[in-house]
């Protein structure tokens, strides 16, 4: 299938840019992309993205979707290993694949990144996945893996590769008014594929996330050393086997979440909040005045989101703001709304975030409570007050400007903060951030 595919890259459309270089060893390479879409929208019908077809020496490497819009923007793509000697990168248009109302592409600049054998990053490269598409997003623009990265573990015998990938959506699983309030963003995280390499760097292990949430052996083929997997449910999960040929290839980057959640990955890239605003507009995922519940959400600018770290044992958190009102009191917004399944029942650095009205007025306190966490499956309810929660950092505060990406961080704190079930709450006042 590979093959056919690359047989028909000149049917794929004009020849936009021809890059040759040598490598002087076998090496990685990483491909740096500046382009832009005159016309293109990620939130607008008909004008979502073009569709790029890069091939090397020939031979089909991925497609990228230039969803960012009009204004030229780097994008990072990993081209695989390549041997010593010449090559020839080749990025065509796909006209197929492309929005029909998307304009002229420009690609003023392709830089090229080579990492040999010896490189600290290579084999954070060498074993990156290939992300095959889900097949009902063909021809849509819809849930496109935007952005991968790789965290480093040490293990008993050598370490472990892991590597997660940032989806500007999820078709389905969790709807976006509890995606907000217990990830604090539209956006979809999930790890995709860990490597377990010995102290000589050969593979002992490697592992996947199936369908519902499952790990699993990975069994599939591999180009190289890189690993084949195919997304293939409508929350991303992949399988190790697959049908489509369109692929991505985001480079990953390197990433420590010590003491920071996952999103901090996304506040790397602030592009990737107005992506996925964009795309839930445009999806019809936006109401004035909905609530949670509803299965949707008002406008994203309108969210306030809180980044803490806690320890919670059968609890589970929410957070609410309070605003000033006009005669002196303080009127409170909840994250969850009222709603159980709307809380953090997790350990860790979260993010949630809160829906405050246009004249809510000034911010002047934040609130945070723990409750007895629901019952798993089978599981008996718990009495009220079992749960306990404690605090030990709030990273940010932030609301998200006129253009969807986060604005300045409101409030900041360490300490240690221990929370009852049911119990009294913790309670901040707002202030510039602060430690």
């Amino acid at each position: 299938m590979i093959a056919a595919l690359g047989l028909s890259l000149l049917a794929a459309g004009p020849l936009l840019h021809e890059e040759r270089f040598r490598l002087e060893q076998p090496s990685e390479v990483v491909a740096i992309l500046t382009a832009g879409c005159e016309r293109c929208d990620w939130g607008v019908p008909e004008r979502e993205a073009a569709a790029l077809v890069l091939s090397v020496d020939g031979r089909y490497s991925q497609h990228l979707l230039l969803g960012r819009g009009q204004e030229p923007a780097e994008y990072r793509v990993a081209l695989g290993a390549l041997a010593a000697g010449p090559h020839r990168l080749q990025v065509r248009l796909d006209r197929g694949a492309s929005a029909p109302r998307a304009g002229r592409v420009t690609l003023p600049a392709i830089r090229l990144a080579v990492l040999p054998d010896d490189d600290g990053d290579y084999a954070m490269l060498a074993h990156a996945p290939l992300l095959h598409a889900r097949p009902d997003t063909l021809g849509r623009f819809t849930d496109l893996p935007v952005l991968m990265w790789c965290e480093r573990e040490a293990t008993a015998n050598g370490y472990r590769l892991r590597y997660s990938v940032v989806f500007t959506n999820e078709d389905g699983g969790t709807p976006p008014d509890r995606l907000m309030a217990k990830w604090g963003r539209t956006t979809d995280i999930e790890h995709v594929y860990s490597v377990g390499l010995d102290e000589a760097g050969q593979v002992v292990v490697e592992e996947f996330q199936g369908k519902d949430h499952k790990l699993l052996p990975f069994r599939g083929p591999h180009e190289g050393s890189h690993p084949l997997v195919w997304v293939v449910t409508d929350n991303n999960m992949v399988s190790d086997r697959g049908e489509t040929t369109r692929r991505y290839a985001p480079a990953p980057e390197r990433i420590d979440l010590t003491d920071v959640s996952r999103e901090a990955v996304m506040d790397a890239h602030p592009w990737t909040y107005r992506v996925s605003a964009q795309e839930a507009r445009r999806e019809g995922h936006v109401a004035e005045g909905a609530r949670p519940g509803s299965g949707k959400i008002p406008d994203p600018r309108r969210f306030v989101t809180l980044e803490a770290c806690a320890e919670v044992k059968d609890a589970a958190l929410s957070f609410a703001l309070g605003a000033a009102g006009p005669g002196g009191e303080t009127r409170w917004y909840e994250s969850d709304g009222g709603l159980p399944k709307f809380r953090v029942d997790r350990s860790g650095c979260f993010r949630s975030a809160v829906a405050v009205p246009a004249d809510a007025g000034r911010l002047v306190a934040l609130r945070l409570r723990a409750f007895t966490r629901l019952p798993e499956e089978g599981e008996a309810p718990r009495p009220p007050g079992t749960g306990r929660a404690t605090i030990t950092r709030i990273n940010k505060l932030f609301r998200v400007g006129e253009d969807d990406e986060p604005a300045e961080n409101l409030y900041a704190w360490a300490g240690e903060a221990s929370l009852a079930a049911e119990g009294p709450p913790l309670e901040r006042p707002l202030r510039p951030a602060n430690r």
